[in-house]
């Protein structure tokens, strides 16, 4: 199938930017609460959990769909981990006890990866029942890392410890005892919502609805063709402001 590469998708650039922009006022607030201890409960609250799910599945299912306008997706995965990397680093050195191991970024470029070299096997299947199993999967090993697998927060059995005794098993979704991550997006089972997007968009093409998509808003747009940037920009600068705010932490 003809690859989508000729034009951008505005629509696609203003959804992404829609995410990012919640993305940085949901981690404004988080410095604001729980970093410098305004209401260390904060992230504890009903509306707070939903809006952190949301933000993170659009960014995910959203990197699924745009896998198909990558021309090189392993090279631009290896990117953005280093990116992953780099961010775990920085927060390792700066806030140990906020720092950052396989956060949302070394994911999205692991399943960027992980697709492609898959690509030739998941582009024979249906994308509907695709799409339908990616949902399912992701469903039933969603609670994988907190030890239990079931059907989203339903626990039907447990996972036996000894997946959970290897200490650099945690990226693939087996988190010891004792790991800490202010921001963790285990492969296990966050990879099926990338696919789902994946999906996603095959279902799109099918129906020929491409030009749908072509229309976007400028500013959210503008923010969508830069997530990358702006994401590892937007941190440092909201740190900033919170230390002119309330000073050291």
């Amino acid at each position: 199938m003809k690859k989508d590469f000729s034009k951008r998708y505005g629509l696609i650039d203003t959804l992404r930017g829609f995410a990012l922009i919640n993305m940085v006022l949901f981690h404004f607030c988080y410095d604001i609460f729980v970093v410098y201890g305004v209401d260390r409960w904060w992230f504890t609250y009903t509306g707070v959990i939903i809006w952190e799910r949301f933000i993170c599945v659009s960014f995910i299912l959203l990197s699924g769909v745009s896998l198909h306008f990558s021309r090189h997706a392993c090279r631009r995965g290896l990117i953005v981990n280093a990116c992953g990397l780099l961010i775990t680093a920085v927060t390792a050195l700066a806030m140990p006890e906020q720092a950052v191991w396989f956060g949302v970024l070394n994911l999205i470029g692991c399943s960027m990866i992980i697709t492609r070299f898959c690509q030739p096997l998941l582009d024979k299947i249906n994308p509907f029942p695709g799409a339908g199993v990616s949902l399912a999967l992701f469903a039933v090993f969603y609670g994988v890392p907190e030890r239990y697998i079931g059907f989203f927060n339903i626990k039907l059995f447990e996972v036996p410890d000894f997946f959970y005794q290897f200490k650099y098993a945690a990226f693939l979704g087996f988190p010891g005892e004792g790991f800490r991550s202010s921001d963790y997006f285990p492969i296990i089972p966050w990879v099926f919502m990338f696919l789902l997007g994946y999906y996603l968009w095959h279902i799109v093409r099918r129906y020929r609805a491409e030009e749908y998509f072509r229309r976007g808003l400028r500013p959210l747009s503008f923010c969508g063709r830069h997530s990358l940037l702006i994401y590892l920009a937007h941190q440092p600068v909201l740190m900033g402001i919170c230390f002119l705010i309330f000073g050291y932490i």
